[in-house]
């Protein structure tokens, strides 16, 4: 069908819209607690909504469908894994959070080890999120290069610049509720499309099934209980059974329990019982979501014939449900469906500029003799403008994947895998092993990035594994470390002789 100009006019409208709005809703900012923290008065409900919107939205969006239309439904282990992996940090990480008034993940790093420790962490996630985010943004140019016709470069540049005035403007509030909003207009744009196909196929579901397991294939497959024949090849084997459970919970355990993107908004509710709600809301609500959107990728592949996407012309399967979009979906709605997906990418990155600058601000440059001699306006002042810094890295860095063949959703999930597994190992030494000083979460630490460092120059293990490798590793070398130096009488450098 086309864009036609009406889609274009939705999407100037929407994309102007959300941007006036954020800054409305988000009211005045006092001081850095209000811009990076809602002055810890967020509702329980609109946290659990932004945090679904702002890990899935783009990734789930496109990449997720594209998963389904090329094989069937595995990914759904992974998504059973990241529930379990909510409600240990829902049950473990959220109650140690509110002893204090933590304003980041890696505040509760500082007072349980130590500020170089706290300071290293901050610096580890900064790099993770930076090259992470990125591949969210080219993400969503997907979209609009194949709608536009503009290159990857100035659709990042598109969606970056309309982020950055509410993000730089509204804080946390604004990016909170514009997330809330979001989420339910690309959902509400997915269902109506999933509902036009159906209507166009000849025996509607029907249809969808019988393409599913044609040629001999099962795409509504969500098990895999494969085993490989080696131990090496069973590791390095995408969404089995036990990697996608185990994989997941780890996973989970590492984004929503020490990435500062999640971490900020948990923080930002009124009460540890409410941030303890939004978190287990958004675990139900993931697990719908994935398998939605799965199902989606089953309905498009009926849609084209059971073709490949490469016989549809296509670089990779995340274009297909933006292909779907621009050709099929009636005026009005294609631009609505768009306008959706720019919207909730937007969330996403305005949740990663955020996070980040309130990161750089409050584990790093707060610290500082300069930082402790601001006043409420100086904080603010120097907020907004390492928020206005990062939004200018985060775009350059989406820059750097715009030649990627492989699914954007995988490729984010390797990049965070990386230092994931560190940084939870790291986190669980201070929860539940007391005897651990700072200098036993360093080796950890170290020890843990080295492994995984490793195992990706040297292993084909899948990213599912990444996580609990890391993880392992440093909780192993963190109590290695503890056990020698009590061995040998010589006290930590923060304990007394």
């Amino acid at each position: 069908m086309g864009f036609a100009p009406l889609d274009y006019a939705i999407v100037a409208v929407y994309l102007l819209g959300v941007t006036v709005a954020g800054v409305l809703i988000s009211g005045r900012q006092r001081s850095s607690r209000d811009y990076f923290l809602g002055g810890k008065q967020m509702a329980w409900w609109s946290v659990g909504f932004s945090i679904a919107a702002s890990e899935t939205s783009t990734l789930t969006f496109i990449s997720i469908p594209g998963l389904a239309f090329k094989g069937n439904m595995h990914f759904l282990q992974l998504a059973a894994g990241y529930f379990l992996g909510r409600l240990i940090v829902s049950v473990v990480f959220i109650p140690a959070y509110y002893r204090g008034d933590l304003e980041t993940a890696y505040d509760f790093l500082g007072k349980r080890f130590g500020l170089s420790l706290r300071r290293f962490t901050s610096l580890v996630f900064i790099v993770t999120r930076l090259l992470a985010s990125g591949v969210r943004l080219f993400a969503t140019a997907i979209p609009v290069h194949l709608i536009t016709g503009l290159g990857y470069p100035a659709s990042i540049l598109l969606i970056g610049g309309f982020t950055l005035v509410y993000t730089y403007l509204g804080g946390l509030k604004a990016v909170v509720a514009m997330d809330v909003v979001q989420l339910f207009i690309y959902l509400g744009a997915a269902a109506v499309a999933m509902g036009l196909i159906l209507h166009r196929l000849p025996h509607g579901w029907a249809d969808v099934a019988a393409f599913a397991s044609s040629h001999g294939q099962d795409k509504f497959a969500f098990i895999n209980t494969s085993t490989g024949t080696t131990l090496m090849g069973f590791l390095a084997a995408p969404y089995t059974l036990l990697g996608g459970l185990l994989g997941g919970t780890f996973l989970a355990m590492a984004s929503h329990g020490t990435d500062q993107m999640i971490v900020q908004r948990l923080l930002g509710c009124r009460t540890r019982w409410d941030s303890q709600r939004a978190l287990m809301l958004d675990a139900a609500f993931i697990v719908l979501q994935f398998g939605f959107f799965l199902v989606l990728g089953l309905c498009l592949y009926a849609f084209y014939g059971g073709v490949s996407f490469q016989q549809l012309g296509l670089a990779s399967s995340d274009e297909v449900f933006p292909k779907f979009i621009v050709e099929n979906l009636p005026t009005g709605i294609a631009g609505l469906a768009v306008a959706g997906v720019l919207a909730s990418a937007m969330g996403t990155l305005s949740s990663s500029i955020s996070s980040l600058a309130s990161s750089t601000y409050l584990d790093l440059f707060k610290l500082t003799a300069r930082g402790r001699a601001l006043d409420k306006q100086g904080e603010l002042r120097w907020s907004r403008l390492f928020t206005l810094l990062w939004s200018v890295l985060l775009i350059g860095g989406a820059m750097l994947f715009t030649d990627t063949k492989n699914p954007v959703v995988e490729l984010g999930l390797k990049i965070t895998s990386f230092t994931y597994g560190g940084l939870l190992g790291t986190f669980l030494l201070g929860l539940l092993f007391k005897k651990t000083t700072q200098i036993d979460a360093f080796i950890g630490f170290v020890c843990g990035l080295a492994a995984m460092a490793a195992v990706l120059a040297f292993t084909p293990i899948d990213f599912t594994w990444h996580t609990f490798i890391g993880c392992a590793v440093t909780i192993l070398a963190g109590n290695a470390s503890r056990f020698l130096r009590e061995m040998k009488g010589v006290p930590a450098p923060n304990e007394s002789p």
